[in-house]
């Protein structure tokens, strides 16, 4: 299915281009969450015609993903978990739990945001972990987990 990105898609492609990919993940992910419109002429016409306040509104995204991204680099986050004698959790901290207390700390973070690229954190110590605000936003942010009997 041919479609016209309505933002940069990592490994897919940037605003404005047209991509060609396979029927179910435009009409599954890319379409529903405003990613993408069909390529069709009258679209292709109508993404030209607002091109410019398309682009506007794009690039306001970034700027308020930039600006969020400096309050929020560097940040530490303090999780209590139960843990045994040598650490290990009882379960695990995952990256709802890590948005909820970035939450809480009052700042704007969905958890689809929080990258946990080596998984579930496990044990109790001081991790790294990044939280993506933009596709071009990245910030690392520190996760202390602290074991509790």
């Amino acid at each position: 299915m041919q479609i016209i990105l309505m933002e940069k898609v990592i490994n897919l492609g940037q605003f404005g281009d047209v991509v060609k990919v396979k029927n179910g993940y435009a009409r599954n992910f890319l379409i529903p969450q405003g990613k993408a419109k069909r390529a069709t002429a009258s679209s292709m016409a109508e993404f030209e015609a607002r091109r410019a306040e398309l682009l506007a509104a794009d690039l306001a995204k970034l700027a308020d993903a930039q600006a969020r991204g400096e309050k929020v680099a560097g940040v530490t986050v303090v999780i209590s978990q139960k843990a045994g004698v040598d650490g290990k959790l009882f379960g695990s901290v995952t990256n709802a739990d890590i948005a909820e207390a970035l939450v809480a700390q009052g700042f704007a973070v969905e958890k689809s945001q929080v990258r946990m690229p080596s998984g579930h954190l496990k044990q109790v110590g001081d991790y790294t972990v990044s939280v993506a605000l933009h596709t071009d936003v990245v910030v690392d942010i520190t996760v202390t987990i602290a074991g509790t009997n």
